[in-house]
Order: C-alpha cells, then structure tokens, then sequence
C-alpha cells in the first residue's frame, strides 16, 4: 500500500501553534481528485495543498490546493507553505525562488533566511481585478454591526485574485471585534453574486507595532473565520493603494488577524501603484509542526 508524507505548518505565524494551519501532502501526483477532496476533508484544516511531484514542470512545481469542502486556484497561506516544504523537504538547501504552478497562475515565492533557515517568506500573486462597489445597507444586513460602525470615507468593494472577497472597511477596533456574519442572510445575499466572502479591517490594533487589524468570514468555504489569508490580504493591498487609505500610493505594513480566535497572525503587506498598475507582495514567516505518512 503506497504511503504518503504529509506535513503539518503554521503560516503567518512568529511561533508554534499560531497563525493558519496548512498540512501538505508530497508525491501526489498519482491520487485522483475525489481522493484528495477527501483527504482535504479528513485533515479539516482551512486547506490543504497537494505536491503532485518533486520534479519541476513548466519551469514551477504542479500544486493543488483543497479546502474541506472545494477545491480553489489559490489562496495565500497554502502557496508560502507548500514553498517552504518543497525547499526545506525536497530540496534541502536555500534557494533564492520557488515558484507553484497553481490553478489561477504561476505563482513566485522569494525566500529570506536567517541563517539556514528561512525567515520572512514573500510571494508575488497575479494582479488584482477590482469588481463591484456595493451599498452600505446591502453589507449592513448581513453582518451584526450598525452603519456608524463602516468607515463611508472608502467603498465597500469585491477585490479578486482567482477568488473575490468583499472588502467593509471599519472605523474602530471595538466594531471589528463586535462584528460577526449572519450566515443565512450572508448565504441569500450571495447567492447570485460572485464574491461570498466578507473581509473587515480597520486601522486599530492589538499590537502598535501594527498597522491594521482584519478579519475574514468564509462560510461558504466551510471556514466560519480564517486565522489568517494571504489572498484576502493581498487584495486588502491593492484595495489600500488604489483609494489611497493611508494618503499614498506605496504602502509597507505589517497587519494582524486571528486575535479573535486566539490564533495570533502576522502578515506583511507591500504594493505600489504604478500608473494603473498595481504590485502586491504578501509576506510571512513558516513554522512546522509535524511530519508524518499518509496511508
């Protein structure tokens, strides 16, 4: 009977037992799709990725990414940490770039290292695509919190890179941490929209090393909140640049999520508007918790 080895991270976490848990299963080329849909499932992490070989294809490794429920062409989490098996694991010795064949794209992972070992991981996702700007009282009716608490200064807006998530900005800290979804309005309000996935932020923090505070509702990923998402941040990015939230057209932040699931994240966060043109970078550290076979 063939044997798998799966490993066990936390991304965007500065320690053990933080951030969001990714496990990711080497050598899977040879599984058919419900195999891994359910192997995803019985792992009952946000997702899990799928190295279908150790060898490169088209110049990046063939990746697959699964939630419990779906597959999706990417999220940010899998992709750093499916990066940094395949250089710690596979490869065994720093390399300056990784790059994943992934649904949505090719997607480059740079590595820092401090040491042998890496440091801040930074990955470079497809442009962003920017959708529909919705009405205050659509959002309002889908969430627990009241329409002083939405920041008007900004829009509420679908931002996409392979998957589109609605981005509410808020005012307060306090509002953040009192919001929450109200998933069978959330359901019937997205039923004929592409984006079904409400992120929030605000410039308040736990830490004030930190630039902003975020969290992200994906119920209809089979997530009720993630600890941390790279994709979702990395629109949070362009969405940032391109109504000049922080008055420029180049941010440099460092931004926290999953303190209200006591799953500290940390992710940082680079984009620059170039004419039009807007370049995002998602960075954050790996950690791994376990390694094992997967029968």
């Amino acid at each position: 009977m063939e044997r798998f080895t799966f490993y066990i991270l936390d991304v965007f976490a500065e320690e053990k037992y933080a951030g969001n848990q990714l496990a990711v299963v080497a050598g899977a080329g040879g599984l058919p799709d419900q195999q891994m849909q359910k192997i995803a499932k019985e792992m009952n992490y946000s997702e899990t990725t799928f190295i279908l070989s150790e060898h490169q294809e088209n110049g990046g490794y063939d990746v697959r990414i699964f939630t419990p429920e779906v597959e999706v062409p990417f999220a940010g989490h899998p992709t750093l940490g499916t990066a940094y098996v395949i250089q710690q694991e596979i490869l065994g010795k720093p390399v300056e770039t990784i790059k994943l064949n992934l649904k949505a794209g090719q997607i480059p992972v740079n590595f820092n290292y401090d040491g042998q070992q890496p440091g801040i991981l930074w990955m470079k996702p497809i442009e962003p695509v920017f959708g529909r700007v919705f009405d205050t009282a659509e959002v309002e009716q889908v969430l627990t919190i009241v329409r002083e608490d939405i920041d008007q200064r900004f829009p509420i807006q679908s931002v996409s890179i392979g998957i589109p998530f609605i981005f509410v900005p808020l005012k307060t800290l306090d509002a953040l941490k009192r919001a929450q979804v109200i998933r069978d309005k959330l359901f019937d309000w997205t039923k004929d929209k592409e984006a079904k996935t409400i992120f929030l932020f605000c410039p308040e923090t736990y830490n004030p090393e930190n630039d902003m505070n975020v969290r992200f509702f994906a119920d209809a990923y089979g997530v009720p909140e993630d600890p941390a998402t790279g994709s979702a941040n990395s629109c949070l990015a362009a969405y940032l640049v391109k109504h000049r939230y922080f008055k420029t057209e180049r941010i440099d932040i460092r931004v926290e999520q999953g303190h209200e699931i006591g799953r500290p994240s940390l992710l940082y966060l680079r984009a620059e508007d170039k004419d039009g043109q807007i370049d995002v970078s998602v960075g954050g550290k790996v950690v791994m918790v376990a390694k094992g076979q997967l029968v």
